[in-house]
């Protein structure tokens, strides 16, 4: 019984899985990363379309009749494409959890296309062939389009009950922070580095300071723009060559070929007698043929970032 299990089970998810990691090593090679990219979305969305509609086609035409089974058993060979890349670290954990759900939809709408044909008896070897090939078909084309970079704001804000004067001291000068300080949860949980300081070197126009996080990574700020106790604006610099291999994905690193933070920008707002509203907005640029889903991810991460920062110097200025 086990055994005939088994052998129904593995074309089922063994097949998907073996096309999936086949096209990642494929699209991984950098003889010809200028046609295939793995941070394109001839493999984001096609390849788990793909993996959806083979396990359709590779079902029985009894499950395949139940809508769950065509909804959710796609993820079955999404997941152990996962967790067999992040084992073996051909990828890793922060990029793979901000494509899942991308994944997951595309795997379900494969899998609802795949049963469509199943079920119509039209389950013929071509349509299968040209659908396997479908990313290798679809990829130069892309990459002949290009990516179209965009500029994006991460806007926050915190109210503090302290004075103008205390509340800029720790904005000009982020002292030392603590491990249980840190209250950024979505970067903690995805596994990037966390903020340690950020001093700068005077106060005014062209001063400067390296924002220091953990595992090596550093932001190089100049201020320039700058008004006393209101408003100060300064660029943003990571230089990849800085950052340790080992400290983030090649795919989402700072500075690298998709993702760049360009400036930060403090002001400082009074709303009464007693309280302020400090605001902390940057903007980055994003260059992939996919930012409209990077995007949310991109400034999520920017706003968990900040929001820790802000959450410190509220606590720095109202209880020191």
């Amino acid at each position: 019984m086990n055994k005939r299990i088994l052998r129904t089970a593995l074309p089922v998810i063994g097949i998907p899985v073996l096309y999936a990691l086949v096209l990642r090593l494929f699209f991984g090679i950098q003889t010809w990363s200028d046609l295939f990219k793995v941070m394109s979305v001839s493999f984001l969305v096609c390849l788990p379309f793909i993996v959806g509609a083979l396990t359709m086609f590779f079902s029985s035409l009894e499950k395949v009749r139940k809508l769950a089974y065509r909804l959710f058993i796609p993820w079955v060979p999404i997941f152990i494409f996962f967790v067999i890349t992040l084992l073996f670290q051909i990828e890793g954990w922060a990029c793979w959890l901000m494509v899942l759900p991308l994944f997951l939809v595309a795997a379900s709408i494969g899998g609802l296309v795949g049963g469509y044909f199943k079920l119509k008896k039209r389950d013929d070897k071509t349509y299968l062939s040209v659908l396997c090939l479908l990313p290798l078909l679809i990829s130069p084309i892309e990459s002949f389009i290009g990516s179209i970079p965009g500029t994006y704001k991460a806007d926050t804000y915190i109210d503090i009950k302290a004075p103008a004067e205390k509340i800029w001291a720790n904005v000009t000068r982020v002292r030392e922070i603590e491990e249980e300080q840190d209250t950024g949860w979505l970067t903690k949980f995805l596994g990037f580095p966390r903020p340690l300081h950020a001093e700068l070197d005077f106060e005014g126009i062209g001063a400067k300071r390296e924002a220091s996080f953990t595992n090596g990574l550093i932001f190089h700020e100049t201020v320039s723009e700058y008004t006393h106790l209101k408003k100060m604006v300064f660029s943003i610099k990571a230089y990849p060559h800085e950052i340790p291999s080992t400290t983030m994905d090649e795919h989402v690193v700072i500075g690298g070929q998709f993702f760049d933070v360009l400036n930060g920008t403090y002001e400082l707002e009074k709303l009464n007698e007693t309280t302020y509203r400090l605001h902390l907005y940057s903007h980055f640029t994003l260059n992939t043929t996919f930012n409209f889903y990077a995007s949310w991810w991109a400034r999520w991460i920017m706003q968990d970032i900040q929001n820790n920062i802000l959450q410190i110097e509220k606590s720095r200025s109202e209880q020191e």
